[in-house]
Parts: structure tokens; C-alpha cells; sequence
């Protein structure tokens, strides 16, 4: 029987779950099973809990307790998942990818964590990411590169790259993972499955010392958009440790995917107006993919918010993002700590609070314009990210559009400038391009409206039929020549 269960949607799986026509012990078994058969080469879930999974599971059967949120939204019934590596599994081993964290073995879970695990998500072990989720390709010192399925010379993308590898592969059925400059969906779109960046207050970040900041927010991702909305389900709702929480939706993102409504006017861009740089194969892949909007009814126009100096105001925010998280780490243990985040702390320590005033301001104008903009429109569709998936063994593009980057966020804009918008986003797959590489969409909804950004993604996702290529067996590739 394990053979063929992990190829079971998230969905099906907790569907027979419920019936019983299959218990936690079963898909646990399947998962590991498949985790021994493709982690060698994609290296996606460096550390596994299987005794720990095993006796929730057997909880979960006995009923009781382990069961008390059995008929919520969002159950997930002894469905196996895989946790970022940045966030705290009560006697897992916990890194946060970085050798200051080598050993760190946490004595009580993260919120979300506890929250999964109350609804019945049965962890399986911790996905890799790069160290602190700095980077847009998952790699770090103490458990190496984690490497695309779809053509293992290449990068996954970052920062969820090991939870998005662990699920386009069958490793487990869905998985956890956090998003500041694209971090759930770069990894959706290089590896072709889904990642929703929610709006932030919707998922608990818990015990971040960002508490104030919307800039990183925690999400799911899946192989579909149906198993998707479950474990936003599963993640979604008011937790005493974030001041930013809120109750989840009275009609659950599940029953909203059932019964997808159509988005009436859709805004599309490839560029931003021209301010963005892209491949070409990207640019084409997208252009058209843009257009099948049409073919569901949709008006489709070119138009693009005025995204202002975004790339400046998301630095500055950023920087200061990681003084809060870094200041004192780089004090103490400076030669343990990649020159990335070194890069970006230092650049916060050094900006003036004049220049902090003012991200703010241009932060909050840039708001008050994507307002206005969802007036007009329903939905906002770009590129997923400016390139395909490009080498493993490097932390950034070499290029975009045949120019060098200035620095390893120099490739984000299309992800961290909806960021800086507070727009929920959601990374849906579009095709290849030539390589034979997974090309995907970002679609940006309203404020807090999760609920119609995936309905728009599942009618798509329902037109062009491509996660029905998933889950996938690793394959062995080479690096393109050119782009």
C-alpha cells in the first residue's frame, strides 16, 4: 500500500483519513519510506523525528485529547508535514541553518507548530533552509545544499526550498514555511508547486522578536491550491503570542476553493511598467500564461500599481529587520555568521532614523496605492520571479535580463515589492521554459483576502492541469548555458 500513497493529494489523504480507511501509521510508513528513496538526492529534510511522528500518530488513534480539534477547520486528521528549520519543534533537532544552532535541541515547539500539531498535522522532520532564511537558495553549513527535483544541478529557490522539494516530491503532503522577499513563493516557482505568502496577522509568528513588523509572515505550501487552502486552514487564527493575530475566516479557505468565484477584471504585468528587470524566457512564458486568464471569462488588462522606490524602501526595512534579529549575534559570534547577513545587519546599523521615517511614509503611500489599484481590479498577476532556476552551487542569478546583480537581493523586487504592499500573494505554476525548467505566476490579492486569491489560483491551477505532474521523482540535469 505505501507504494502508492504518497502520491494521494493532501486532500484525498485526509479524506481517508476521516474514513479510517487509512491511519496515521500508514502514511507515516508511505513517508518515510519515500523520504529513504529521494533525500540522497535533494537532501530537502536533513532531520527527520520519525519515532516522535510515530507516537503522535498513535495518540491521535486512541483518540481523546489528540483529537479535540477534530471537526474545526483546517483538521488535518494524521496527515505527515514538514516544518521550516527556522522554527522551534519541541525535541527536534532546530539549526535555523546556521553553526551557531548546530546542536539546538528546543525544549517546547513554536506556536504555529503547536497549533499544526493540535489539528493533527504529524510532523515528519525539518525542512532545509538557508541560515536565518537569508537567501534566495537554500543552502547552509551544516546541511549543505538542498538541490531542485526537477533538475538537481539547479537551486529550489529560498528560502522554503527544502519544504518545497518535500513536497513536489512525495516526501510528505504538505509543508510548513515563512516568507519576508519571496521566500514561499521563489520556491513554489522554481520547484512548481504552490506557496501563499498570507496577509501578515493571518498566521502566527510567535516568539519572533519582530513582533511589530509585517514584513515576515509564516505560511503553507503544497502540491495544489485545494491542499493549500487546508493548511492555511490548519496554520490561520487569533494566538495570544503575536499581537498581530486575528480570528480565521467564518467560512473556511477550503469551502471558499470548493466554490471558486471568478475574479471579473484582472491586472497583468510582466515588468511593472518596465521597471523590473527579467529573462527572456521568463518574460515570454509569462506574457502568455498572463493571458489564459481570458479563456476563463476574465478581463485581462495590462496595468501595474506605481510601485515607487520599493526596492529601496524594502531594503531599509529590511536592514532593520535584521539589526533586531542580528545586532547582538554579530557581536558575540561574528566568524559564525554568513557575510550575507552580515551585509544587511551592518547596513542597518548604519542607516539614520530620518532614513527609516521615510521608508515608512513611502511604505504606507505605497499601501494607500494598491488600495486604489483593487478598486479597479480583482487580481494582480506577475512573474513568479525574474529567472528560471538557475545553479545550485550559487546564492543568486549571476544576471537578469544579461545584467549583473548588485547584491544577493538583487532579484527579488517582484516578490519583496508586494511584500512591502501588505498584499497577500500566492505562487501558482505556468509552464517551462526551454530547459525544461518550471516557470510559475504570482498572483496578488486584496488586503486579507486570501479567500478570492485562492479561488483565482485553483480556476487557473484547473485550466492548465500542471500540478497533475506532481509528485516527482528527482532527475538529474546540467546547468543552461544561457538563459
Amino acid at each position: 500500500m505505501s507504494d502508492e500513497l504518497w502520491k494521494m493529494t493532501a486532500v484525498e489523504a485526509v479524506a481517508r483519513l476521516k474514513k479510517r480507511e487509512l491511519t496515521p501509521l500508514d502514511l507515516i510508513e508511505a513517508s518515510a519510506k519515500r523520504i529513504a528513496e529521494v533525500e540522497p538526492a535533494v537532501n530537502a529534510l536533513p532531520t527527520l523525528c520519525l519515532d516522535r511522528a510515530r507516537d503522535h500518530a498513535k495518540r491521535i488513534m486512541a483518540g481523546g485529547a489528540a483529537c479535540e480539534a477534530q471537526g474545526e477547520a483546517g483538521w488535518l486528521a494524521g496527515l505527515p508535514v514538514s516544518i521550516k528549520d527556522l522554527t522551534d519543534v519541541a525535541g527536534v533537532r532546530t539549526t535555523y541553518g546556521s553553526p551557531i544552532f548546530a546542536d539546538h535541541v528546543p525544549a517546547k515547539s513554536h506556536p504555529v507548530v503547536e497549533r499544526i500539531e493540535r489539528k493533527g498535522g504529524i510532523v515528519m522532520g525539518k525542512s532545509n533552509t538557508p541560515e536565518f532564511g537569508a537567501g534566495g537558495s537554500t543552502f547552509n553549513e551544516v546541511f549543505g545544499r538542498t538541490r531542485n527535483p526537477w533538475n538537481t544541478s539547479l537551486t529550489c529557490g529560498g528560502s522554503t526550498g527544502g519544504g518545497s522539494v518535500s513536497v513536489a516530491t512525495g516526501e510528505v503532503w504538505l509543508a510548513h514555511g515563512t516568507d519576508h522577499g519571496g521566500s514561499l513563493r521563489r520556491p513554489g516557482t522554481y520547484c512548481s508547486t504552490v506557496g501563499i505568502r498570507p496577509s501578515a496577522g493571518r498566521v502566527t509568528r510567535g516568539t519572533v522578536s519582530n513582533l511589530y513588523s509585517v514584513q515576515s509572515v509564516q505560511g503553507p505550501m503544497a502540491r495544489n491550491v485545494a491542499d493549500l487552502a487546508l493548511f492555511l486552514d490548519t496554520m490561520t487564527g487569533f494566538c495570544p503570542h503575536d499581537p498581530q493575530t486575528f480570528d480565521a475566516p467564518a467560512v473556511s479557505f477550503s469551502a471558499a476553493v470548493a466554490n471558486p468565484v471568478m475574479p471579473r477584471r484582472v491586472a497583468v504585468s510582466v515588468d511593472f511598467n518596465g521597471t523590473m528587470r527579467l529573462d527572456s524566457d521568463v518574460r515570454e512564458v509569462c506574457g502568455k500564461a498572463m493571458r489564459r486568464f481570458e479563456e476563463l471569462g476574465c478581463i485581462v488588462e495590462e496595468a501595474s500599481p506605481d510601485f515607487g522606490p520599493v526596492d529601496e524602501v524594502f531594503m531599509a526595512l529590511r536592514n532593520q529587520h535584521f539589526v533586531v534579529d542580528r545586532e547582538l549575534q554579530l557581536l558575540e559570534q561574528r566568524d559564525k555568521i554568513k557575510p550575507d547577513i552580515i551585509w544587511n545587519t551592518e547596513l542597518g546599523l548604519k542607516q539614520t532614523t530620518s532614513r527609516l521615517a521615510w521608508a515608512e511614509r513611502e511604505r504606507a503611500a505605497l499601501f494607500r496605492r494598491m488600495v486604489a489599484f483593487f478598486q479597479k481590479y480583482d487580481l494582480f498577476v506577475t512573474p513568479g520571479a525574474p529567472t528560471a532556476a538557475f545553479d545550485v552551487n550559487l546564492r543568486a542569478p549571476e544576471t537578469i535580463g544579461g545584467r549583473k546583480l548588485d547584491n544577493y537581493m538583487g532579484g527579488s523586487t517582484v516578490n519583496s515589492a508586494i511584500t512591502v504592499s501588505g498584499s497577500p500573494a500566492i505562487a501558482v505554476p505556468c509552464g517551462f521554459d526551454r530547459y525544461g525548467r518550471p516557470v510559475g505566476l504570482q498572483l496578488v490579492g486584496k488586503p486579507r483576502g486570501e479567500a478570492a486569491l485562492l479561488q483565482a489560483a485553483s480556476l487557473y491551477e484547473n485550466l492548465l492541469g500542471l500540478n497533475k505532474l506532481l509528485p516527482i521523482d528527482p532527475k538529474p540535469g546540467t546547468v543552461p548555458t544561457s538563459t
